[in-house]
C-alpha cells in the first residue's frame, strides 16, 4: 500500500541559502560578463579643465604683432661722399620742400671741378685760335688767288696777241713759248692753289666740329660735376617729418649711405612680419582686425613682399576706413589676421591637452560627470581660441581640455573626485 509523502516547506535557512547562491551568481556574471576592466585614473576636478563643445561661427586666424610707420617715407642718401660741414636741422622737424638739410664738404670734387673748368677754358681758346688760323688762310688764299687771276689775266691778252703775231711770223717763236709756258703755269698754280685752298678749308672746318664736340661734352660732364657739387647740400625732396638724421659735423659719408629720412604725413600703415608657415595662405586683401582705445579697427592686406629672412616675410596692411586719431609711428599692435572665410562649426576650446594628444583623442566627460572616457576625434582648422571638430564630438558634450602629461598613455577612463 502506497504511502503519502508530503511536500517539505521552505525554511528560513534554506531561502537564506537561496539568496546567497543567487548573489554569488549575480556577482560572477557581473564581474566576468558586465564588469568593466579598463585603466582608470583618479583625478581631482578642481586640477582641471572641463570645456563644452559648440556650435557656432567659425574664423581661421593667426595672432601677428605689427609696427606702425608712414604710408610713403623718402630716404635721404649722400649721392656724393664727404664730411658733415653744417646740419641746417635737426632730427624730429617738419620741413618744408626744398628746405636744406646738411651740407657735406669734398675737396676732391672741387679740384675736380677746378681741373674740369681749366681744361674747358683751354679747349675754349683752341677753338678760338683754329677759327682764327681758318680765318687768315683763307683771306691769305684769297689774295693769292686775285694775285693769280690779275697775273693770269694779264698774261692770257699778251698771250692771244702774240698767237696772231706769230702766225705772220712777227716775232720770234721763242717769246711765244715763254708767254705761252707762263700763262699755262700760272693758270695750273691757280688750279693748285684753289684745291690747297678747298682741302685746307674741310681740314679746318674738320678741326672745328672736332673742338666744338668736345666742347659739348665736356661742358655736359661739366654741368654733372657741378650738380654732384650742388648734391652736397641735401635739401628736403618733400615736405614732412624728418623722423631721422644722426649726422654730426665733421662725421665722415660715403657715397650712398643714409643720412636720414622724411615721413609723409598723410596716414600710416602697418607693417606686419608672419611667419614663413603661411606664405602660401597669405593674399592681399584678406583682412584682419585690432583693438585700440577699447575700439576694433579693420585692415587689409595691401602689399606682400615675398623675401623670407629669418624664417619671416612681410606683409603692409591699410586701414578699412578711419584710423585711430592717437596712432604714432613706431608703436606696435596685436592683430588678429584672418586665414579664411566665417564659416560655421563644431568648435572645442583651446587647451594644453593638444600637446599630448596632438588632437587624436580626448577625455569625454559622461552625463552624470562622474567620468571621463578616452576618445577618438578629428579635428580641422584652428584658431588661438578654439578647434575646429569634423568627427568625434558633439555639440553639448563636455571635454577635459587642460594638459593630460600626468596620465600616462595607456588610462582610458578618467575618475572625476
Amino acid at each position: 500500500m502506497d504511502r503519502i509523502i508530503k511536500k517539505k516547506k521552505l525554511t528560513p535557512n534554506r531561502i537564506i541559502g537561496i539568496f546567497i547562491v543567487s548573489g554569488f551568481l549575480a556577482f560572477c556574471f557581473y564581474q566576468f560578463v558586465l564588469g568593466d576592466y579598463s585603466a582608470k585614473l583618479n583625478v581631482k576636478t578642481e586640477r582641471i579643465t572641463i570645456s563644452a563643445v559648440k556650435e557656432g561661427p567659425f574664423q581661421e586666424y593667426i595672432p601677428v604683432i605689427g609696427t606702425v610707420v608712414p604710408k610713403k617715407t623718402i630716404y635721404l642718401d649722400a649721392m656724393e661722399g664727404g664730411s658733415v660741414e653744417k646740419v641746417y636741422i635737426e632730427a624730429g622737424s617738419f620741413v618744408k620742400k626744398g628746405e636744406k638739410i646738411l651740407t657735406l664738404a669734398n675737396t676732391d670734387l672741387l679740384l675736380d671741378i677746378m681741373n674740369r673748368e681749366a681744361e674747358f677754358f683751354q679747349l675754349t681758346n683752341d677753338l678760338r685760335n683754329a677759327r682764327l688760323v681758318m680765318e687768315q688762310n683763307r683771306l691769305s688764299l684769297r689774295s693769292e688767288l686775285l694775285e693769280l687771276d690779275y697775273q693770269i689775266n694779264k698774261l692770257k691778252r699778251t698771250y692771244e696777241s702774240e698767237q696772231a703775231l706769230i702766225k705772220n711770223k712777227i716775232i720770234p717763236s721763242q717769246q711765244y713759248e715763254n708767254t705761252k709756258s707762263e700763262y699755262e703755269y700760272l693758270c695750273n698754280k691757280r688750279e693748285i692753289t684753289l684745291q690747297t685752298y678747298k682741302q685746307d678749308s674741310l681740314f679746318r672746318e674738320n678741326q672745328i666740329q672736332q673742338i666744338e664736340t668736345s666742347l659739348k661734352r665736356m661742358e655736359a660732364n661739366l654741368k654733372i660735376v657741378k650738380q654732384k657739387l650742388e648734391d652736397l647740400t641735401i635739401k628736403a625732396p618733400i615736405a614732412g617729418h624728418l623722423t631721422a638724421l644722426n649726422d654730426e659735423i665733421g662725421e665722415s659719408k660715403k657715397r650712398g649711405e643714409r643720412l636720414g629720412q622724411i615721413d609723409v604725413l598723410d596716414g600710416f600703415k602697418i607693417l606686419v612680419p608672419v611667419d614663413e608657415h603661411y606664405i602660401a595662405r597669405i593674399n592681399t586683401g584678406q583682412h584682419g582686425e585690432f583693438t585700440f582705445d577699447e575700439k576694433h579697427y579693420q585692415l587689409t592686406i595691401a602689399k606682400i613682399y615675398p623675401e623670407v629672412i629669418d624664417g619671416r616675410f612681410e606683409i603692409d596692411m591699410v586701414f578699412d576706413g578711419d584710423q585711430p586719431e592717437d596712432i604714432r609711428r613706431g608703436q606696435t599692435l596685436h592683430i588678429k589676421l584672418e586665414l579664411g572665410n566665417l564659416s560655421t562649426a563644431i568648435l572645442l576650446p583651446q587647451g594644453g591637452f593638444y600637446q599630448k594628444t596632438g588632437g587624436q583623442w580626448v577625455y569625454v566627460l559622461e552625463n552624470s560627470g562622474e567620468f571621463a572616457v578616452k576618445r577618438k576625434i578629428n579635428l580641422g582648422r584652428q584658431n588661438p581660441e578654439v578647434y575646429e571638430v569634423l568627427a568625434g564630438l558633439k555639440p553639448g558634450e563636455r571635454v577635459i581640455t587642460s594638459s593630460y602629461d600626468n596620465y600616462g598613455d595607456n588610462i582610458d577612463k578618467l575618475v572625476l573626485k
